[in-house]
């Protein structure tokens, strides 16, 4: 097949795409399939004429654009089918407060948290809210943990949110749940085997964590108990169903802490992504790896998943 490689983009996340493309390219030409790589910084006016020109597109583009349903809308008006979500399940997952809201509703345990669309000001308190330190600051639409603060102070917060909204960014301030990160696959609707993070000491699941050589360990399956992983499923596949994906998706969790160090039963959904990296650092093809299934025909099941969302 023609398949269309849309990766890197004008996000912050551009490099950690390109990464993945030059993977994903090789997987492809591995298949027997035919590339075209199309970076829409660089040639943005070409992305329709090529999209007709081509049997299928892969979008490896994170954060916005990429995940925020731009360039889903036009291969869908192109009539080029490709892997993920569509424009409406893309644009919900990407904008955290409007995800949290259909995840409410489909019973999945949240942390605690408000959504600041503006600054709130020198004399807003989050304590106010019932929230207390530390918390977490991001970017409402971010990914890849660019942008992402703990902060344990007023000091900090006020940093945190002035560094965003000088980026032009939304916020989320979240709760800060002391507990071990998890993260779980989607693939056809269908969770995959939960994969337990290893941050270093004393670090969060942050971009150099995320990425780095030496960076968190990854263990899948991860050694949790079957009742705990069952629910990391259910949660991970309720979330999907939520927003209205389809093909692959990652959940991110957290698994509280007690005081003594030990996990609770509590357990925490932080975010999803419809477009999980696929970098050789990444997680779900770690995850596919588990199941006995390559880089290369991962990619391949979504190129297939892809050509059946045509109908």
């Amino acid at each position: 097949m023609k398949v269309l490689l849309l990766a890197g983009g004008w996000s912050s996340e551009r490099e950690v795409s390109l990464r993945g493309a030059a993977m994903i390219a090789e997987a492809l030409q591995g298949k027997g399939h035919s590339v075209t790589m199309l970076d829409p910084s660089r040639d943005f006016e070409q992305v329709l004429s090529a999209a007709r020109a081509h049997d299928v597109a892969f979008i490896n583009m994170h954060g916005s654009p990429g995940e925020d349903g731009l360039f889903q809308a036009l291969l869908d008006k192109a009539g080029c089918p490709y892997q993920g979500a569509d424009p409406a399940g893309s644009f919900l997952a990407l904008h955290k407060a409007a995800a949290k809201l259909l995840f409410r509703e489909a019973g999945i345990p949240l942390p605690g948290g408000v959504f600041l669309p503006r600054h709130p000001g020198p004399d807003w308190n989050p304590e106010d809210l019932g929230l207390s330190y530390p918390l977490f600051v991001k970017a409402n639409t971010g990914g890849s943990s660019l942008l992402l603060s703990r902060v344990h102070t007023r000091t900090e917060l006020e940093a945190a949110l002035n560094a965003l909204f000088a980026a032009g960014e939304e916020a989320l301030v979240e709760q800060g749940i002391r507990g071990r990160d998890v993260t779980c696959g989607v693939l056809d609707g269908k969770a995959l085997d939960p994969i337990l993070i290893v941050n270093r000491e004393g670090a969060f699941f942050d971009y150099y964590n995320k990425y780095a050589a030496d960076g968190a360990r990854e263990i899948c399956p991860a050694p949790l108990p079957e009742p705990v992983l069952a629910r990391i499923r259910d949660y991970a596949e309720r979330a999907h169903k939520a927003l209205g994906l389809r093909g692959c998706s990652r959940a991110d969790f957290i698994l509280e802490k007690g005081e003594n160090g030990e996990d609770t039963e509590n357990l925490y959904l932080l975010e999803v992504n419809t477009i999980p990296g696929m970098t050789a650092a990444s997680l779900v093809p770690k995850e596919a790896a588990a199941i006995g299934m390559s880089y290369a025909d991962l990619v391949e099941r979504l190129l297939e998943l892809a050509l059946d969302s045509r109908g």
